[in-house]
């Protein structure tokens, strides 16, 4: 138990600093050729920039039924997303930058980080091995019509488990301004998972069965629509300096990971708040 503790620990370490290199980085690139002049060269329109962090309460593992308590710290052009900002943080794993941006048509790379999975998470995983987590690179591409943006994304993980294989997923989002300083998106997606992600989260393999303190019987996954997912996030501008982010989403797993047996419930809750300052780097 003690090794599965330390493990986590370790883990979300490498989260907290991976996600804010990553928003470094992504926040350092150059900024779309459309915009780009002497004011906003390397993403920094206007000088203008923002930081703070989110904290999130996540299962520890997909259809696990126990939850964490998570959190990273954020560097990044100011304005997320729809507020014109070239950087849109969707997710540990989906940390967006918009390069392409041409009459309502968006590309661009993403990155982030992938979790991973401890053998001690739950009793029935005990047995099977951790799995561990690693950076994930990838890309997106969108079309955006007045409030409504669909979007599919590619993240493909590249240290750790590198193995575990790739995710596609499909969201259509919907933006509404209740007031001059709240804006509310909300979401609706799916994921299609390649069978090398479905087996190494959701199979088991004949040695897995062998060694299953639990006694899971072996279980195939293959590739395939993996969950459907709703939610909706709120950022509120406090002042002009100050923005509260609140975020909230339900997942429901489908498919071979809905009938794994390695999984606690199909479902899962995903809860956070974020707050972010905004201020302006020197000429």
């Amino acid at each position: 138990m003690q090794h599965s503790i330390s493990s986590r620990s370790a883990r979300v370490g490498r989260v907290e600093l991976l996600a804010a290199l990553i928003v470094c980085g992504l926040g350092l690139a150059p900024a779309p050729a459309a915009a780009q002049d002497s004011s906003d060269f390397f993403g920094l329109t206007g000088n203008h920039w923002q930081t703070g962090g989110f904290v999130f309460v996540t299962p520890k593992y997909e259809g696990g039924k126990s939850y964490d308590v998570l959190g990273f710290p954020f560097i990044a052009p100011a304005g997320f997303g729809q507020d014109g900002g070239s950087i849109d943080i969707r997710g540990a794993d989906n940390v967006r930058w918009r390069l392409i941006d041409i009459n309502g048509f968006e590309a661009g790379p993403l990155a982030g980080y992938r979790f991973g999975r401890d053998q001690g998470d739950a009793e029935r995983l005990r047995g099977l091995g951790d799995i561990d987590g690693g950076l994930v690179i990838g890309g997106y591409a969108g079309y955006r019509v007045g409030p409504w943006f669909a979007s599919v994304s590619y993240h493909q993980q590249v240290t750790g488990d590198e193995d575990t294989g790739g995710l596609v997923r499909f969201a259509v989002d919907n933006t509404l301004r209740l007031n001059p300083s709240t804006k509310l998106v909300t979401s609706i997606g799916t994921s299609y998972a390649s069978s090398d992600y479905m087996q190494s989260f959701f199979g088991v393999s004949a040695a897995q069965a062998a060694t299953s303190v639990a006694g899971l019987p072996r279980f195939n996954a293959s590739a395939g629509f993996k969950d459907v997912s709703i939610g909706t996030t709120a950022s509120i501008d406090l002042d002009r300096r100050w923005t509260l982010y609140l975020t909230g989403s339900y997942t429901r797993l489908i498919g071979d990971a809905a009938d794994s047996p390695v999984i606690e419930t199909e479902n899962a809750f995903f809860g956070g708040v974020g707050l972010s300052y905004k201020f302006d780097l020197p000429r």
